[in-house]
């Protein structure tokens, strides 16, 4: 058996995250408060109370997903024994948190940053993103490309490789929503828009790379215990300069998602563990690997036994 730890991304978010988790567990109730006293707001208050509205902002659902995720890491690390780690888009801090390349506050601050910056960029240039399901990968790159060219500044891209006929694309907001009937057209069995501050993984993302890409270059990587299958490149790498040039380019590249979980199983990965928010990920390796294992660990009835 081979284990593969994933991360859970944006959309996987509710309100409840980790409050069973900071009720029965002392170690997770300090760690939770740390944050807080990082943040120098209560996050946990929005985690635990929500309202929804206000944890679905971008700047709050990014280090919401990360303490998630980091908390359940530090939970099952010592008796799940990984051997490879991926994130999908914020997913992938906690997954270098989880490999050893970010200290908690490092990679939390760098979050809480990410999400605050793309908020701002959401609202500097706005965009929206749509989940186009039924289509090749090759047609939904050549629809965007087709529609960029025509758009007189305004852009579509892929953004998200998720699985198999399931791709995200991102776009300038008022021009994607126009233009989405062009999907349709060429045979998309469902396209729904979903709710996000801004065009994530795409050129209208610009302006907080800037700022983002400086706090990363002077944030403290190192080398990692485990490889880390890059958003950017799908594939490992346990180089510290190579997964800040990656967390880098992220921002405004696509999350190649698909190829990610299809070279971890090349790679010999058979099992794959979510830690984080939902079942967005397992429901994706299920859709793209056949012949593998998937579980999770969201819940406090989730780790449970490993903590016995």
């Amino acid at each position: 058996m081979k284990i593969s730890l994933l991360s859970s991304g944006q959309g996987s978010q509710y309100v409840g995250m980790l409050k069973d988790i900071y009720e029965n567990v002392e170690s997770a109730k300090k760690k939770i408060n740390q944050a807080d006293e990082i943040l120098g707001y209560s996050l946990s208050s929005i985690m635990f109370e929500g309202p929804i509205e206000k944890l679905k902002e971008t700047r709050y659902t990014q280090p919401a997903l990360f303490l998630h995720s980091s908390v359940l890491t530090d939970l099952i690390k010592n008796k799940v024994n990984y051997s490879a780690v991926a994130g999908h888009s914020v997913g992938e801090y906690a997954a270098l948190y989880a490999a050893g390349a970010l200290s908690f506050e490092e990679a939390l601050k760098l979050v809480s940053l990410r999400g605050e910056l793309m908020f701002k960029a959401g609202e500097y240039l706005p965009g929206t993103m749509f989940a186009i399901i039924g289509l090749e990968d090759e047609k939904v790159v050549e629809i965007c490309k087709d529609l960029t060219e025509k758009g007189n500044g305004d852009c579509v891209v892929a953004a998200n490789f998720n699985s198999p006929g399931q791709i995200v694309v991102s776009g300038s907001a008022d021009y994607l929503r126009n233009n989405i009937n062009a999907f349709k057209e060429a045979g998309a069995k469902m396209v729904t828009e979903l709710i996000v501050s801004g065009a994530f993984h795409s050129p209208l993302m610009e302006p907080a790379k800037k700022d983002l890409e400086q706090a990363i270059l002077k944030a403290n990587f190192s080398n990692t215990t485990v490889p880390v299958y890059t958003n950017v490149f799908a594939k490992p790498t346990f180089y510290k300069e190579e997964l800040r040039n990656a967390l880098i380019l992220q921002l405004t590249s696509p999350v190649l998602w698909t190829q990610t979980l299809l070279e971890m199983q090349k790679d010999g990965f058979d099992t794959f563990t979510e830690v984080g928010a939902g079942k967005v990920l397992q429901g994706l390796v299920k859709r793209t690997l056949k012949g593998v294992t998937m579980n999770g660990y969201d819940k406090f009835d989730d780790v449970k036994e490993v903590l016995s």
